[in-house]
């Protein structure tokens, strides 16, 4: 999960620096030094399991279905999408 945070925080311009463990964590920009990441509880899956991995082999497999886009073309994606949204 960090590693899609910290590439969508650094489509946002944001450094991230993790601070503090479970509950607690927060991610700091580190040129700014205000929270930018903070975990809410409210969001937790009802059972969360500590690794969620996708496999595409089998879609591959069975369907022929290949991905257009990359994690990172991805995550630039959404990062954009959200800070449109919030710029009104």
């Amino acid at each position: 999960m960090r590693t899609f945070v910290e590439k969508a925080a650094a489509h946002a311009g944001f450094a991230l620096e993790w601070q503090r463990k479970d509950e607690q964590t927060q991610g700091i920009d580190r040129t700014s030094g205000k929270v930018i990441v903070r975990v809410n509880p409210a969001f937790y899956r009802p059972a969360e399991v500590d690794l969620l991995i996708g496999n595409p082999a089998k879609a591959n497999r069975k369907l022929g279905w290949k991905r257009e886009v990359s994690f990172d073309a991805l995550v630039r994606m959404m990062a954009e999408a959200d800070l449109r949204r919030v710029a009104g």
